[in-house]
């Protein structure tokens, strides 16, 4: 390798990502490329290796944007190539043991004279002081069998939630350490708890000498309020002591520390001395760093600051395509657990029309959507029983229980309204002709919250915005949803409208 032009490559890189920053590119797409080590640069091509192949898609995606601030460093055009960096192999494990004897003998073979075996030579077990650890810590509790099916095999993979995914992963086996603290945030229901439990559990299995701690944010105030009251000497050092032992600290629900001031400042105090000795730290919550920090109980700058100060990632609730696949692995996986735990009345079959009929029907809580399949899969069986076939008529009913409550109750009137309000537009600009940059992206926000929180159809949204096409309405969705991806400030603009929406 050539080190001058790996240097100026460095230099080149480093220049541009921190051009890109300064233009505004979200902070989650620059640590990608922060995250890519550059090679080589030869007056016209840049050449950079990404983590992996996934990253690898990811920062080519924003290709146009790197090569422009490039050529305005370099005052020529830059052509940027991007490669996945090799994978290194994976090491056998063996777990075979050599006995006393065979040890004895091997060692004789060696020096030559028979020679006692130092008991340290016999097959090594885990390290002590990993395991007085975890009994000393208060924090350690067992996985509990339903949590344990939260693994990376089980979680369903769409747009929406890849990029949490895969960060998620790198964060549980300590490929990333730029990752901490890794942040995920997205409304209620799109699988956050998921990756959490996720990582948790693939520490558990592979490195179970670290100490990987899961708390809901409620249960933190618990501990916390709990050894405060506690006048027993030494419960609130023995607390703060298992904290700052943790390898990993995972917190969900961030919001609901919100107005708890003296839990906030042991979070906080917690959050820097982990960070500080190079200890994980993952959180979720319901909103983003910069909107937990809005209102008059959000938190202070600082704490938000600090929040926002590693990787943050959306997720995204989920479309048709991905909530299809959700209702597919629900079920698949339903009638798999039910065999292998010996569960009766999960018997039943679902055809695949059923299945699409489902996914239209549900709304966007993961978790209800689960409920969902297991409602149906159990009336399938019951139908069964009765020597008919699941029907139609039996999902929209469960789905009408189910979803009695969901998103899919507003008007096109109560959400146009909502979009002129919120941009300060006209009706008849909205479903007008005009095609300028301040009336299109309402006017594409407008016909997307319509397909996401009604139960109208494309041609049906199309006449109701001043007779547009189906595929016009199909560009203003795909619109959004490549500008949801693309920028953190958009995504959260979006997700604040629709719970604004939904909430009243």
């Amino acid at each position: 390798m050539d080190f001058s032009t790996k240097a100026e490559a460095e230099a080149l890189w480093s220049d541009a990502v921190d051009a890109l920053a300064h233009d505004g590119m979200p902070s989650s797409r620059t640590a990608l490329l922060e995250g890519c080590d550059p090679q080589g640069f030869d007056g016209g091509t840049l050449t950079v290796v990404a983590a992996s192949r996934f990253m690898k898609m990811q920062v080519e995606k924003s290709a146009r944007e790197v090569e422009e601030a490039l050529a305005r460093i370099a005052y020529e055009p830059v052509t940027l190539v991007v490669e996945a960096a090799a994978q290194p192999a994976t090491p056998v494990k063996t777990h075979s043991e050599i006995s006393q004897s065979e040890l004895s003998s091997l060692s004789s073979s060696i020096t030559g004279a028979t020679q006692p075996v130092a008991p340290d030579l016999a097959p090594l077990a885990p390290a002590p002081a990993a395991e007085e650890r975890k009994v000393a810590n208060v924090l350690v509790e067992e996985i509990t069998e339903e949590d344990s099916k939260l693994t990376f095999d089980r979680f369903v993979e769409g747009e929406e939630n890849m990029l949490a995914l895969q960060t998620a992963k790198q964060v549980a086996d300590g490929e990333n350490k730029t990752y901490n603290p890794l942040f995920i945030y997205g409304k209620s229901g799109v699988g956050k708890t998921h990756l959490l439990k996720a990582i948790q559990n693939y520490i558990a299995k592979n490195e179970p000498s670290r100490i990987c701690v899961y708390k809901a944010a409620g249960d933190f105030i618990k501990d916390y309020t709990s050894a405060l009251q506690d006048r027993s000497k030494g419960v609130m050092e023995e607390l703060e002591q298992s904290y700052r032992d943790v390898d990993v600290l995972i917190v969900d629900d961030v919001q609901n520390l919100k107005g708890a001031a003296s839990t906030i400042r042991f979070f906080f105090s917690t959050f820097n001395y982990l960070k500080d000795h190079g200890k994980q730290i993952v959180m979720a919550a319901d909103e983003s760093p910069m909107q937990l920090g809005l209102g008059e109980k959000g938190f202070d700058e600082r704490v938000t600051s600090r929040f926002d100060s590693g990787f943050t990632c959306p997720i995204q609730a989920p479309d048709y395509e991905l909530k299809l696949a959700l209702v597919r692995t629900f079920y698949t996986q339903m009638k798999e657990d039910a065999v292998n735990e010996h569960l009766r009345g999960y018997e039943g079959t679902i055809s695949e029309e059923n299945l699409n009929l489902m996914a239209e029907r549900s709304g966007t809580n993961i978790r209800v959507i689960r409920s969902f399949c297991q409602s149906c899969l159990l009336e399938a069986t019951k139908c069964e029983k009765e020597g008919r076939a699941l029907a139609r008529e039996d999902i929209l009913r469960i789905a009408n229980r189910k979803f009695a409550n969901a998103t899919r109750t507003l008007s096109i009137e109560q959400i146009q309204r909502a979009i002129e309000q919120e941009y300060q537009i006209n009706h008849n600009d909205l479903v007008g002709g005009k095609r300028t940059k301040e009336i299109m992206e309402p006017r594409h926000i407008a016909i997307w919250l319509t397909r996401e929180l009604t139960d109208n159809t494309l041609e049906a949204i199309g006449k109701r915005f001043g007779g547009r096409s189906h595929a016009t309405v199909k560009h203003s969705i795909q619109w959004v949803d490549d500008s949801m991806r693309e920028s953190r400030v958009f995504y959260d603009r979006i997700t604040h409208l629709r719970d604004t929406l939904t909430e009243e």
